[in-house]
């Protein structure tokens, strides 16, 4: 079985990608990297190839179009799954997600079933964030995790690691979110399966390169979602 995949999805990440895929490499050396790129414009998929080309460590999937970020991690679960990685990790493009912090999630992840980088526990918190930004996450994360009586703390955290038992427990055909939601949806269907969360504190600092996909449309559609989550899973 291999042991760790950080899978990277990717939209108009050409700037980023290099530094990003080179940083998670050299972090842990138990980690391979799943490109996850729905066509993107900028040429993130043919630098993808190139990388991988150059790096057996580098994998690319490529997707014909953008369909969310639920979307583009199912399909990397999926892929995981098949190549039997012992642990699947989801991470951002940008540098939001530091790489340092990838031995102490999959770690984590070996006595725990999931790992979450957690903003919001003692020792974590983010950088460079306006105080819209900060209201909108925070305020996320207590209203998802009210609505659906869950401890985590960080409820809307995109920086995880899963073992994975987890993932071939949950059924991937049933995850209906897939933007801002996907993440709370992934957290709450495991918690109901009985699996356990570790949250691990990390810093959050804000995109080095580009502009951040979140968008008030997303942030709406999650907190309809967490409804919909109470009563149906």
């Amino acid at each position: 079985m291999n042991p760790a995949l950080v899978i990277i999805p990717t939209y108009n990440e050409r700037d980023n990608l290099g530094p990003i895929t080179s940083a998670v490499l050299a972090a842990d050396g138990r980690v391979d990297i799943l490109v996850v790129d729905d066509n993107s414009p900028d040429g993130t998929g043919q630098l993808a190839d190139e990388l991988a080309a150059k790096e057996p460590r580098i994998q690319v999937l490529h997707r014909e179009k953008k369909e969310g970020l639920g979307r583009a991690y199912l399909a990397a679960f999926r892929w995981a799954i098949a190549k039997q990685y012992a642990f699947i990790i989801e991470m951002d493009a940008d540098f939001s997600h530091d790489p340092k912090y990838l031995p102490a999630l999959i770690d984590a992840a070996k006595t725990a079933d999931i790992a979450v980088g957690s903003r919001y526990i003692e020792g974590g918190g983010t950088v460079n964030w306006g105080i819209g930004r900060q209201v909108m996450s925070r305020g996320g994360s207590m209203y998802a995790r009210t609505v659906l009586g869950i401890s985590l703390r960080d409820v809307t955290a995109g920086f995880k690691c899963f073992n994975r038992r987890v993932l071939e427990a949950i059924n991937l055909d049933e995850v209906q979110s897939s933007g801002y939601g996907f993440q709370i949806e992934l957290s709450y269907r495991a918690l109901k399966k009985g699996f356990t969360i570790k949250e691990i504190p990390i810093v959050f600092e804000d995109r080095r390169v580009g502009q951040s996909k979140m968008s008030r449309k997303i942030f709406l559609e999650a907190v309809k979602m967490v409804w919909k989550l109470r009563f149906t899973v």
